[in-house]
């Protein structure tokens, strides 16, 4: 059986089908078809955007989201591809990506792309002068780049460049081209292209925000363990000494200090332990303090981690040198010698007051490296004075020479050894507490016929109240309160 063939119907010259007049459809139809087209053009425009900004909520490597950028900008710009540089601070250019709809046609953008970032990264002469190389900063040689790549490029390619700005810094350029001949670069094209630009410079900022943050975690986690470190090298607690008592507290003003005290049995033969509470476990709480004890406090230029690997550093040798049986002066002495060639480049230096108590005689012996001189409450005048040597600084002159000083403590006297972070507190108008105030609350406190920890509450308590209840104090304060027990 043959099939019969369906005749056509004639097409009338203007393509619209049937026999209708062409001057009544073909306007409509080609309005229609443009609607259509833009439609789908405007969708297709949104769609690649929506893509862009999903893959920034949630990529997290950014070598996978700079895959996207020249691949995005040349589909929204309906261009055959485009090209991505970037420089990384004042290091060199370098070409992140490529994309072409034709690959074949890569190798000459690739070449001419290469081509320009060579010829800036080589440092131009000071013709005028005579010179050698002058350098150039990234944003030098980003300024000069779009004349460096229409140089190289073939010049029948339509080409557009935009800066890629993080936080207010050109770190690159976003490259987007044709060849075709009549392809044009519209406003609305170059808006498009500035909107890939800039969503890739938010990536970029928020990927060194990220480095910068695990960064900081990681520094504050050794910031964190340095902190226990140094509390753990701090008194736990203040020794029980024949004849005084004590009382200490060191606030640093960041997790690692620059601030030092420190209790040190002088002579170790001659410390006794009582029977232990139980078990027949001796702890360092039982000691029955009848030798000589060492009170000494120190202060670290600066603050934060160097100054507490300085005071670690000073912790030790002080302990060692503690044990040879010499004078404070002496002590003072060998310590300069030992730590002068470890700061003499660190541009750090310590402060030092080191003093002996003799359970025995009831006399304070000391001598001063530059320290602020503890001051003395006598309790019987009802008077202040301050304890004092000469002598410069733990590690500024090897050559200095301190020396010997010593009163001897009758019942009441009391000693407070403080840093300069007490007196240097400041309050919201910038006043400084200065020793003027710290004297008049420790007379205070002493008439009030405090013990060394009230005292201790006392003067912290005052200050804070100075410089404010919300305010948090700039620099460490430490305080050792030495009163000798009354009769």
């Amino acid at each position: 059986m043959t099939a019969t063939p369906v005749p056509r119907q004639p097409t009338p010259p203007d393509g619209v089908p049937g026999d209708r007049p062409s001057s009544d459809k073909t306007p409509v139809f080609a309005l229609k078809d443009l609607v259509s087209r833009l439609y789908r053009e405007q969708n297709k425009i949104q769609d690649l955007l929506s893509s862009l900004s999903f893959a920034l909520r949630s990529l997290k490597n950014l070598n996978q989201f700079l895959e996207l950028t020249p691949l995005i900008a040349s589909r929204v710009a309906d261009a055959e591809g485009g090209a991505l540089i970037l420089a990384k601070g004042n290091g060199p250019m370098r070409l992140e990506r490529l994309h072409c709809q034709d690959s074949n046609q890569c190798y000459d953008v690739r070449q001419a792309m290469e081509a320009a970032i060579r010829a800036i990264a080589q440092p131009p002469t000071d013709g005028a002068n005579g010179a050698g190389p002058v350098d150039k900063t990234a944003t030098d040689r980003i300024a000069t780049l779009d004349e460096q790549v229409s140089r190289f490029l073939a010049p029948d390619v339509r080409l557009f460049s935009t800066a890629i700005l993080v936080r207010n810094v050109e770190r690159g350029r976003l490259y987007v081209f044709s060849r075709d001949p009549d392809y044009t670069w519209t406003e609305t094209r170059q808006k498009l292209v500035r909107l890939v630009a800039d969503q890739t410079a938010v990536a970029i900022e928020n990927d060194e925000l990220t480095v910068e943050l695990r960064k900081k975690e990681r520094l504050d986690r050794e910031l964190e363990i340095g902190a226990e470190i140094q509390l753990q090298l701090l008194p736990r607690q203040c020794p029980q000494i024949k004849g005084v008592e004590v009382a200490a507290l060191c606030q640093t003003a960041n997790r690692v200090g620059g601030d030092y005290y420190d209790f040190i049995p002088a002579n170790y033969d001659r410390v006794r332990w009582r029977s232990a509470s139980a078990g027949g476990v001796s702890r360092q709480s039982d000691w029955l303090e009848t030798g000589r004890w060492s009170i000494t406090i120190g202060d670290v230029m600066g603050k934060g981690v160097p100054a507490g690997l300085i005071m670690t550093m000073l912790r030790g040798m002080l302990r060692a040198e503690v044990l040879n049986g010499h004078s404070p002066s002496r002590i003072l002495q060998h310590l300069n010698h030992v730590m002068y060639g470890d700061l003499e480049n660190s541009n750090r230096f310590v402060t030092l007051f080191y003093s002996e108590y003799d359970p025995q005689t009831r006399i304070l012996s000391f001598s001063n490296a530059a320290h602020n001189p503890p001051l003395l409450w006598r309790a019987s005048s009802k008077t202040i004075g301050r304890l004092d040597t000469p002598g410069m600084l733990i590690g500024l002159d090897m050559d200095t020479q301190y020396e010997d000083g010593s009163v001897e403590l009758q019942p009441g006297d009391t000693v407070i050894y403080y840093t300069d972070g007490l007196t240097d507190a400041a309050n919201a108008k910038g006043d400084r507490f200065d020793e003027e105030n710290l004297v008049i609350t420790f007379q205070q406190a002493c008439s009030y016929g405090y013990g060394p920890q009230e005292i201790l509450d006392y003067l912290f308590e005052t200050i804070q109240n100075f410089i404010g209840l919300s305010r948090h104090n700039d620099d460490d304060m430490t305080l050792v309160v030495l009163q000798a027990k009354r009769e």
